[in-house]
């Protein structure tokens, strides 16, 4: 809204700009409707620059400098070209004119592409010791996405002080929540509102400062595209529960943090022979069998747990596998815990272990 606010007072700058300079330019005064052909120009000129804004909305800063070092260093490089004698042998004005032009145009264009698909590490080539790089820029940049957000765990390690660092959610992302909680389906809604209320929780934390940033990619259509994009820009760390984003962002050199996996890497270790309490819930697939979780969510297959269906029991590790879905631990049912540890159970206490 306030863009617009400008934008319309631009518009109304340039009208009554063209009707300033019709009345006083001489081969303007004295004609009839001078002052509405100059408000018809001055309008027509400000509709054409906001034009070109719409045109340019996805055109960074960073672009636009290195737009701007890759043409100075494309117009050294042809004046040097034009200035080492190489076309002093065409003599016609005319015909040397135009080689002149298309070499300035040729380097040009050579220098902006070149600099555009560069990184800042390529600029410290060119320039040794010289980093482009704020002296206040923060040390840490968090970019969270809508899965991390809505899955609520980020906020848990932020106030444990686990992570710190500035936080940015980006513009579309609170789009994207603010879509998701206005959805018809209850499911979808209930998540969109539990990631507004994960936002609101993190935002009160004063160990960390949130910023909601206005960047964004009208090229790009997809959310996913535009978190890589920015997250490259700014230099920041992705956090998202999304393992295809995950994989896209590392084939972009981005620097990510699948908390999924961070969880399953902090999963405790538990050797063969260890002593595990856990609560029997259904029977296992084989005969006799009895399977169990632990709090972290790894399935246990208790043998000989069939029969202790609905009560807590200990068991003793005898192995464990990796499968796609995770580590699934096999282990020998040992006793099942007596009416009081059930009744410590049931109420939340951790039963002691023989």
């Amino acid at each position: 809204m306030a863009l617009w606010v400008i934008r319309i007072l631009f518009l109304s700058m340039c009208t009554v700009g063209g009707y300033a300079v019709s009345q006083v330019r001489p081969e303007y005064v004295g004609l009839p409707h001078a002052g509405l052909f100059g408000m018809v120009v001055g309008f027509g000129f400000g509709w054409l620059m906001i034009a070109i804004d719409e045109m340019i909305k996805g055109f960074s800063l960073r672009a636009f400098s290195a737009t701007t070092f890759g043409l100075v260093l494309g117009t050294v490089v042809a004046l040097l070209i034009d200035r080492s004698g190489l076309f002093q042998y065409v003599e016609e004005p005319t015909t040397r004119w135009l080689i002149r032009l298309c070499l300035f145009l040729s380097f040009g264009y050579i220098g902006i592409i070149l600099a555009m698909r560069s990184n800042k590490e390529d600029f410290s080539l060119i320039i040794p010791y010289v980093r482009f790089a704020r002296q206040n820029k923060p040390d840490n940049l968090l970019l969270l996405d809508t899965s991390v957000i809505i899955d609520g765990r980020i906020a848990d390690l932020i106030e444990g002080n686990f992570i710190e660092g500035l936080i940015l959610v980006p513009r579309f992302i609170l789009k994207e929540l603010q879509q998701i909680a206005d959805s018809t389906d209850p499911v979808k809604r209930a998540r969109g509102r539990r990631g507004l209320e994960i936002l609101n929780r993190i935002q009160r934390n004063p160990r960390n400062e949130v910023r909601i940033h206005e960047g964004d990619f009208p090229d790009e259509k997809e959310v996913d595209g535009k978190l890589v994009r920015l997250a490259r820009n700014l230099g920041a760390k992705l956090f998202t529960n999304d393992y295809n984003l995950g994989k896209v962002a590392e084939l972009q050199s981005v620097s990510y943090v699948n908390l999924h996996e961070l969880a399953r890497f902090m999963r405790a270790i538990l050797l063969p022979g260890e002593m595990i309490s856990l609560r029997v819930v259904r029977e296992g697939k084989d005969k006799g069998q009895g399977i169990g979780y632990l709090p972290d969510g790894t399935m246990v297959v208790v043998n000989n747990g069939q029969s202790a269906i609905g009560r807590q029991v200990e068991a003793q590790v005898q192995s464990m596998i990796q499968t796609g879905a995770g580590i699934i631990i096999f282990a020998d049912l040992k006793q099942s815990l007596p009416d009081a540890a059930q009744d410590n159970w049931s109420r939340g206490t951790t039963p002691s272990t023989a």
